[in-house]
């Protein structure tokens, strides 16, 4: 079974709810979210409350991708819910 799930780092943020609207009618199974914390990787992005407000915004199921130090630590900080999916380094 293929599953389609577009980074949301290649998405325009001053268009943000265009761009939900275009993934959900192409079909988006999941929106990847890279979150990276400047420490484990040397670049720093979206975070917990992108990822809430992310939730709120749209339907489409949540595909964390958590590249941090002592990620069981911070998983309780992401709004994780059924049909998220959640992968770490």
């Amino acid at each position: 079974m293929i599953k389609i799930s577009p980074s949301i780092l290649s998405c325009d943020y001053s268009k943000m709810g265009e761009e939900f609207e275009n993934m959900k009618r192409s079909g988006a199974d999941w929106l990847h979210i890279d979150v990276m914390d400047g420490r484990f990787v040397p670049n720093f992005t979206l975070g917990t409350d992108y990822c809430k407000m992310l939730k709120k915004r749209t339907s489409i199921p949540l595909d964390i991708h958590l590249m941090v130090e002592e990620p069981e630590v911070r998983l309780e900080w992401f709004p994780i819910g059924e049909g998220d999916y959640v992968s770490v380094h």
